[in-house]
């Protein structure tokens, strides 16, 4: 599965916020987002990665942005994984269901059933603007990632 390309209007999906509240593609209208996909909460790289992009969470805001992690775990666990480790980047649940969005995306790593670990930036009109797809879930896309995104956003 390839992961949903550049100029691409973003599909009908629905998420759910750690109160439950759905997170569809109507909350990306008028702001540029990251979607942040990752496997597992209180997996080691999934606890890496979301500790450095929380220090760099101001910068991306002060560009615009916002930026969500997205995994298959039920809200509870990442409520509990982000309050753990004290991050300010809210959590969306696609636990049911399982990995809906993330397959509409094509973040969806089939043979371990969980998100694959992938970045995808969306316009303020809901077309994606730039989208990496790390080559396996172990592999943790570094920061500057995020900010060539941010980048294709404004060019």
């Amino acid at each position: 599965m390839a992961i949903i390309a550049p100029g691409t209007r973003v599909p009908d999906f629905r998420l759910a916020r750690s109160d439950g509240e759905p997170f569809t593609q109507e909350d990306l209208r008028g702001t540029t987002t990251v979607l942040v996909f990752y496997p597992f909460a209180f997996s080691p790289v999934c606890t890496d990665q979301l500790q450095v992009y929380d220090e760099v969470v101001g910068e991306i805001r002060g560009q615009g942005a916002e930026i969500y992690g997205v995994s298959t775990d039920p809200t509870y666990s990442q409520q509990a994984f982000k309050d753990k480790l004290g991050v300010s980047i809210e959590q969306l649940s696609d636990f049911e269901p399982k990995g809906a969005a993330a397959r509409a995306f094509g973040a969806y790593f089939e043979p371990g059933g969980m998100t694959n670990r992938a970045l995808v930036v969306v316009g303020p009109d809901q077309v994606v603007r730039w989208s990496h797809l790390a080559a396996n879930p172990g592999e943790l896309p570094g920061v500057n990632l995020i900010f060539d995104g941010l980048a294709a956003t404004a060019a």
